[in-house]
């Protein structure tokens, strides 16, 4: 029987792997989780005169170095001068050299966003009037290529080392202690901890050529790595390393001391290995809460520990079915699992599901927000696919509970006959002169005899040829008169071929049993699926969240109408005046936009979107094309963080920059601008 399951499994195998590539290849480059949602200039705008610096605002804070933001003239000479600093909230500026000629002019960025991965992007904006230019525009391909694949398996392996390493220990503990002296058991859990070691390290490694250059070549450049340790996905990876140095201590107690005990010995033992173990494994699923989407927008301090849980429960469910589907297929004969222990993981991998069940709810909302973000980013829809796959092993799981109670039923059955037998027997003993009780059951315990001898007999004729021909080949090698060592040899090797004929013998019967046939193609089925969920997860955590995806939408649709020729201009200028509570976000509205007229609306903000009081504001506007302005505006104070002036009049269509003092103390006073098309 064995003969026909292993076809099918090395078949399903091979295809889950295909399908898994496939995954995996059409990622394609990370995703950007820090979407541009604003600059200044804004793209393809002509500015009258050359601007004292360039700003780009993301929807999340990220991570800069010297060469983050840079500015480039129509012959691709850089003309941005100092390093980018952010100047309020998530907008990052950049200053520029004085002098600047009229053309076409680039603004490139390479960032790194708050949830760990790299962003890149450029685009344009002309002084005077466009011109030609020589700098290539497009889309900056960061973490792709060779160094982008490689950084994609490494984050795959991890999590699948993660999965089987706090999975199967978990198996052992909870489910089957016996197990921690199988040797495939072993093997397995141990693969897990060599795998999450060396995608760990190998992910260290590539990190600081996967942010910046994408160069198989800076994989081992000193500086870079020295730049990663810094940041917070380096110590992420550090604190991994460590963590995963107590792990390899566990797992040397739990295969090592805690195998050789005794079972009285073991409780205890137990106990704080259970407790170690937790510790740990919770240390590790917060390696990558604390350096991902969890770490950043909404609610981090709830996403956090929602995450850990989250990474927990995929373990113990996917990592303890991997565990039991090779317990299954290549434990000893000597040690198969019993029906008590898949019991006790499918009630473990109930808990687990209900528990992802609510994690992945939570994290599902954060992530995605409205029901249009679900069908209609790529997010959404891998999201969905990922559901659908969960599902499926689900009703998969449903299967291996029936085959789990028929196998617990039959268990249950043989313990009873078995216990029956050893009554009859201690009666018999008792009362030799016992009546139909006894002689049933010593009928029972004659036939078990004969059935024994029968097998017996069966390995002693398959041997004999064997046996015969070792017999010989000893001879031959002996001396003439037979010493004891030639026998001793023979006897040894006979024993050997005897057990050997037995464990066959008994593999026999333990893969002919219906039950547990059944429970391994179920096991195999889940476990095939749990491959495939574990791609489609590796991909979501590279895609861009439908939350974000749709802000930065929203908001270049909103920078886009505000600098249209007619309807509401909007105007959001960052400010920083040096002092104290110095920083907030300055906010216009002139409303219609165009020549006659006007209200003007201006709302000031703390760097938290609280309304900002501040001793006094003014706006000024011109238009320097047409020699016209500045023309002052004193709005009149609302209410708090609010004021407005009415009758504003437009002279002339053009680019108008309007200008605006915040003083936000005595001393503390300073001028933001920004450009808008009114008229």
């Amino acid at each position: 029987m064995t003969r026909t399951i292993a076809p099918r499994a090395r078949t399903l195998v091979l295809l889950l792997l295909a399908a898994t590539g496939l995954l995996l290849a059409g990622a394609g480059p990370a995703s950007a989780h820090a979407a541009l949602t604003g600059s200044d200039p804004q793209q393809g705008v002509v500015v009258a005169t050359a601007p004292a610096q360039v700003s780009l605002t993301f929807s999340e804070k990220v991570a800069l170095n010297d060469d983050s933001l840079r500015v480039l003239d129509p012959h691709g000479t850089r003309v941005d001068a100092g390093k980018p600093a952010n100047v309020s909230g998530t907008t990052y500026a950049v200053r520029l050299r004085g002098g600047l000629a009229q053309g076409t002019y680039t603004v490139a960025y390479q960032v790194v966003s708050a949830d760990s991965h790299p962003v890149g992007g450029a685009y344009t904006f002309s002084i005077g009037a466009p011109s030609k230019t020589s700098v290539a525009v497009g889309g900056q391909e960061v973490g792709g290529g060779t160094v982008g694949v490689l950084y994609g398996i490494g984050r795959y392996m991890s999590y699948a080392g993660l999965i089987v390493l706090v999975g199967g220990a978990a198996f052992v503990l909870a489910c089957w202690q016996r197990g921690a002296g199988v040797r495939i058991v072993q093997r397995t859990v141990v693969s897990g901890w060599l795998a999450l070691t060396a995608a760990t390290l190998a992910l260290l490694l590539l990190r600081g050529a996967y942010t910046t250059s994408g160069k198989l070549g800076d994989v081992l450049d000193m500086d870079l790595l020295g730049q990663v340790l810094q940041t917070k996905t380096g110590a992420a990876l550090v604190s991994r390393l460590l963590l995963l140095a107590a792990a390899a201590l566990f797992v040397a107690v739990l295969f090592g001391a805690y195998e050789k005990r005794a079972e009285e010995e073991k409780r205890d033992l137990t106990f704080g290995l259970a407790i170690g173990g937790v510790v740990v494994a919770a240390g590790l699923a917060a390696s990558w809460a604390m350096a991902e989407h969890a770490s950043t927008g909404l609610q981090p301090g709830i996403a956090m520990p929602v995450d850990v849980l989250h990474l927990l429960a995929v373990a113990a469910w996917f990592g303890g079915l991997v565990t039991l589907l090779i317990a299954l297929y290549r434990a000893p004969a000597e040690t198969p699992v019993p029906a008590t222990a898949v019991h006790r993981f499918s009630r473990i991998a109930f808990g687990s599901v209900l528990a992802l069940v609510a994690t992945g709810t939570y994290q599902a909302w954060r992530q995605v927000g409205s029901w249009s973000a679900l069908t209609g980013t790529r997010y959404g829809q891998l999201l969905l696919v990922k559901i659908g796959l969960v599902l499926v092993m689900i009703a998969l799981a449903w299967f291996s509970r029936r085959w789990t109670g028929r196998l617990a039923r039959a268990a249950d059955g043989g313990a009873l006959t078995s216990a029956r037998k050893d009554a009859a027997q201690e009666h018999e003993r008792r009362d030799p002169d016992a009546g139909p009780d006894t002689a049933g059951a010593t009928e029972s315990t004659g036939a078990a005899e004969t059935a024994l001898r029968t097998d017996t007999a069966e390995a002693e004729e398959a041997d004999r040829p064997k046996v015969k021909q070792a017999a010989g080949g000893g001879a031959a090698a002996a001396d003439p008169g037979g010493s004891a060592a030639g026998d001793a040899r023979r006897a040894a090797q006979l024993a050997r071929q005897r057990a050997a004929v037995d464990a066959a013998r008994r593999k026999r019967l333990r893969d002919a049993d219906p039950n547990r046939f059944g429970l391994r193609r179920s096991v195999l089925a889940e476990a095939a699926v749990a491959v495939v969920v574990l791609a489609v997860t590796t991909v979501l955590t590279q895609t861009e969240p439908a939350r974000t995806q749709e802000e930065a939408t929203a908001a270049t649709s909103s920078s886009a109408s505000s600098s249209s020729s007619t309807g509401t201009v909007t105007l959001d200028m960052p400010f920083d005046t040096g002092g104290q509570n110095g920083k907030g976000v300055v906010r216009l509205d002139l409303d219609p936009a165009r020549v006659g007229g006007n209200e003007l609306h201006v709302y000031v903000e703390r760097p938290d979107g609280r309304p900002f009081d501040i001793p006094e504001i003014k706006v000024a506007l011109t238009l320097a094309s047409k020699n016209i302005g500045p023309l002052p505006v004193a709005p009149e104070h609302i209410t708090t963080g609010h004021w407005a002036a009415s009758g504003v009049q437009i002279p002339m269509a053009g680019d108008w920059k309007v200008a605006v003092s915040v003083r936000t103390s005595d001393i503390d006073e300073v001028t933001v601008t920004k450009n808008a098309q009114i008229g």
